[in-house]
Parts: structure tokens; sequence; C-alpha cells
């Protein structure tokens, strides 16, 4: 379909800039309109980088008092082995010189008796 109105260069060009500045216009007034709306999105987004952070904080602190809370408890059984291992040391240790001191007495009391035989041995000879 053929326009009925001569278009020359000028008017080409004319209306393209008045199209331009109509779109020009309307994004500005669209982008004005919208200002509210982006200022509560930003908002929206602010507050949920702050909830995430706070999450992740509160992650990171319970990560760390269950690090801390395995460690004591990792200290203490440590200590509770190596108080076994003590106390077992110090038990052989006790039995050792118990066991050693029943001998040296029993050594003495079979010399003592040894002694004795040996004397009552003279005191029948002479």
């Amino acid at each position: 379909m053929k326009h009925a109105r001569n278009n020359e260069l000028a008017d080409r060009r004319s209306a393209a800039a008045d199209a331009k500045a109509a779109l020009l216009a309307a994004y500005r007034t669209a982008k004005t309109a919208a200002e509210p709306t982006e200022a509560a999105r930003q908002a929206e987004r602010i507050s949920l980088v702050e909830a995430r952070e706070a999450r992740r904080a509160e992650r990171e602190r319970l990560k760390l008092e269950e690090r801390t809370r395995l460690e004591t408890l990792a200290a203490r059984e440590q200590a509770a082995i190596e108080a076994a291992a003590a106390a077992e040391i110090e038990a052989r240790q006790s039995a050792e010189n118990a066991r050693i001191s029943r001998v040296v007495k029993d050594e003495a009391a079979r010399k003592a008796e040894r002694d004795r035989r040996y004397a009552a041995r003279k005191a029948r000879q002479a």
C-alpha cells in the first residue's frame, strides 16, 4: 500500500527523531514511575543479603562451638586414657614390687631356716 503523501528525506528524519524522542520520554517516565518499586526491591535485596549473612555467621558460630566441644571431649578422653595407662603402669609396678619383696622375704626365710638347721646340726655334733 502506497502512502498518499510524498515523504521527503527531511520528513523521514524528523519522524525518526520524533519517534526516538517519544521512546526516550516514555523510558524516562517509566523509570521515574518505577523508582519507588526499584527502591523497595533494592531494600528487599539488601535485607535478603543481611539475612543470608546472619545465617552464615550463625552456621559458622555453631560449627566453631561444635569443633570446640569435640576438641574438649577428645582432650578429656585423652586425659582419661593417659590416667588409665598411668594407673595401670603404677599397678604393674606395685605388683612387681610386691612380688620382689615376697621373693626377698622368702629367700630370707629360707636362709634363716638353713642357718637354723646348720646351727642345730652343729649343736648336735658338739
